[in-house]
């Protein structure tokens, strides 16, 4: 195919490109903080809770996302009595689809770094004086975080491989174009280009991370 096909299917998937990077942001942005809290849940004194989070991971994590999109899209609205209430736009119920599946990821990502923690660090922060919210902020949460970096980056870039899923919904994203050009014109040229792409949004974002943990490491 020549460079003028190339470029004239670029600019219909970029647009597409887009919504894959908005989801992506959008998920990434609520759904760490989301799994932080479902870990604080989990360790959680109060039995309830602390089952309530485990439950909630465990059928976010032992479903798939795809099925657990297609609910909120085309479920919900099914329900008796509240269903009525529970219809969504395409483009907001895949986000909160990917917000409530990740978060329950991170939450488990969270808890792994937490256990990587020395208890000495707890009885350390005791003999220094420190309170329990000190303790907590200045100590525990800094390692945690260090800890759980790389496996938060590769989940990361996961959630860009997975907003492929978008098209499932038919909310027009980048595969979505992609698609259609690949229908409209009988080539395959399209899904090479949509690969180049999402290696491109990928590679963008394990630099990113890499500089990240490089930056804590010297901390």
């Amino acid at each position: 195919m020549s460079l003028d096909y190339i470029t004239s299917i670029l600019m219909p998937m970029l647009e597409g490109a887009q919504m894959t990077v908005l989801l992506f942001v959008i998920a990434i942005v609520l759904s760490i903080p989301l799994g932080f809290l479902l870990t604080l849940a989990v360790k959680s004194s109060f039995k309830p809770v602390s089952y309530f989070a485990q439950g909630y991971i465990y059928i976010m994590r032992g479903t798939p996302l795809l099925l657990q999109l297609l609910f909120i899209c085309f479920g919900l609205p099914m329900l008796p009595v509240i269903g009525e209430y529970l219809v969504f736009d395409r483009f907001v119920a895949a986000c909160l689809g990917f917000v409530l599946n990740y978060a329950a990821y991170f939450a488990e990502i969270f808890r792994g770094g937490l256990l990587a923690i020395d208890k000495g660090q707890y009885e350390a922060s005791q003999v220094l004086g420190l309170n329990k919210w000190q303790t907590t902020t200045r100590i525990i949460l800094p390692q945690m975080f260090r800890v759980a970096l790389p496996a938060v980056a590769n989940e990361s870039v996961t959630l860009v491989k997975d907003t492929a899923l978008l098209y499932a919904v038919a909310v027009p994203e980048l595969l979505h174009f992609a698609q259609t050009a690949v229908n409209r014109d009988f080539t395959i040229v399209p899904f090479f280009v949509a690969g180049v792409i999402y290696l491109i949004m990928t590679v963008v974002l394990t630099l990113i991370f890499k500089g990240i943990e490089k930056r804590f490491r010297f901390e």
